[in-house]
């Protein structure tokens, strides 16, 4: 039986995940790929923590370099994160001639493109399942079983952070600090929430997804990023009584000539199949001319759920070494030469619904001069609906609209703003709904 080495780099979280799977599964890894696939070598800072996992004696190095450089080493694993030091090292990998599997969503959608090119360069793969929604197989789905789609849009909650604390602000009416709180409590939130809250986390992801649904370049920093901690459980219960959800949304469309691609809190239908995704869990939607529409859920965090997924990785390449298949499925879904480039649309030109909450003086006439000026920018109301009166706020006016453009929207909004009627800042959220 061959033999296959595996070097990995950094003992986190995930890290220690795959090194405890790649161990304790060993036998029935070699039963499904005909293989012997051997930690040989694991590389990180701190060689004395306690981790959980029988390591071989001469395992672990605290030099990288022992693991990259070691001309018997057939597969890189990165676990190491970040965009600095992780691309050096995966770059000096690939150099080595060196398959490398790595979970760096970061680099991933920064980067991707500059490391794909140097993989297809020297021969070898680069694998990366576990970078979008952990142990979900949306990678491999799009990039193999659906190959001969042709992909429309893909929309997903891509961060389970923010799912479970928009679900315990609507399941339980929690504010948007203790929800949080909770979150961290649990370990679904990180001291510094930041990344995740503010929809960084899921623009990585978006990006990567976008790039290999719809073979295309996308520039990071033309994606529109929005996280939720304007979201407030008011606005939450009022999406309610309409038949929505709020949820954190990454949203992709092909339009042809450009590519939707933006991360925010968005209001969906509850009979929606994203909407029944409660708490920490994760889902990805495809929409596919041959299979309609397809949904993926999971966990998309977690030491297992993740480490799971790096490991399906190091499988796939090593059936790969087995029958000399190098690159044999597109790193990035389309064969080098067909990867375009298309534009994304900026956000101000995107057409959606919208949901608004005003705060008016409760005098005659009021809502007929809001919605005069919506007449005005063309945006068409679709319900309207004055809430109860509260004496410090004036009265609360919802209003859903039909399809708008996003700019006049915004100019709209910002001349409501300056009348003397309105006594709060207007709040709007995005709606993603069936109509046309």
């Amino acid at each position: 039986m061959k033999k296959l080495n595996i070097g990995l780099l950094g003992l986190g979280t995930v890290g220690t995940g795959t090194a405890k799977i790649l161990i304790e599964n060993k036998e029935i890894i070699k039963k499904k790929t005909g293989a012997n696939l051997h930690l040989k070598k694991a590389a990180d800072i701190d060689l004395n923590k306690k981790r959980g996992v029988v390591f071989e004696k001469g395992t672990l190095t605290n030099d990288v370099f022992e693991v990259i450089n070691d001309d018997k080493i057939d597969i890189i694993v990165e676990m190491i994160g970040g965009k600095t030091i992780a691309k050096e090292f995966i770059i000096k990998a690939l150099k080595n001639k060196k398959h490398v599997v790595t979970a760096n969503k970061a680099l991933l959608a920064e980067a991707g493109e500059e490391l794909f090119e140097l993989a297809y360069k020297n021969g070898v793969d680069i694998a990366y399942e576990a970078s979008v929604g952990g142990a979900i197989p949306i990678i491999k789905s799009i990039r193999e079983s659906l190959a001969g789609n042709n992909i429309t849009a893909v929309n997903g909650i891509l961060n389970g952070t923010c799912n479970y604390i928009l679900s315990q602000i609507a399941n339980k009416g929690m504010e948007f600090k203790d929800a949080l709180a909770q979150a961290q409590a649990n370990g679904y939130a990180e001291a510094d929430p930041t990344f995740d809250i503010e929809g960084f986390d899921t623009a990585h992801k978006t990006a990567i997804i976008a790039s290999l649904a719809y073979g295309t370049k996308i520039n990071f920093d033309d994606l529109y990023i929005e996280g939720i901690t304007g979201i407030t459980k008011t606005d939450i219960k009022y999406a309610k009584e309409f038949g929505y959800l709020i949820k954190l949304l990454a949203i992709t469309k092909d339009l042809g000539n450009s590519i939707e691609a933006r991360i925010h809190p968005t209001m969906i239908p509850i009979n929606n199949m994203l909407a029944k995704i409660d708490g920490s869990l994760n889902a990805i939607s495809v929409f596919g001319d041959a299979v309609g529409e397809l949904m993926l859920c999971g966990y998309g965090a977690g030491m297992m759920p993740t480490a799971s997924a790096v490991v399906g990785d190091i499988i796939d390449i090593a059936r790969n070494i087995l029958f000399n298949a190098k690159t044999r499925i597109p790193i990035a879904g389309f064969m080098p030469a067909q990867i375009k480039s298309k534009p994304v649309t900026p956000i101000e030109d995107i057409l959606t619904n919208y949901y608004f909450r005003f705060f008016l003086l409760d005098k005659p006439n009021v809502l007929s001069l809001v919605a005069g000026i919506l007449g005005a920018y063309g945006i068409s109301i679709k319900s309207v609906h004055q809430k109860e009166r509260n004496p410090q706020e004036g009265v609360p006016v919802i209003i859903i609209t039909h399809l708008a453009k996003e700019a006049e929207v915004k100019k709209a909004l910002k001349e409501i703003s300056a009348l003397d009627i309105v006594l709060q800042k207007p709040v709007f959220i995005r709606i993603e709904d069936d109509e046309k």
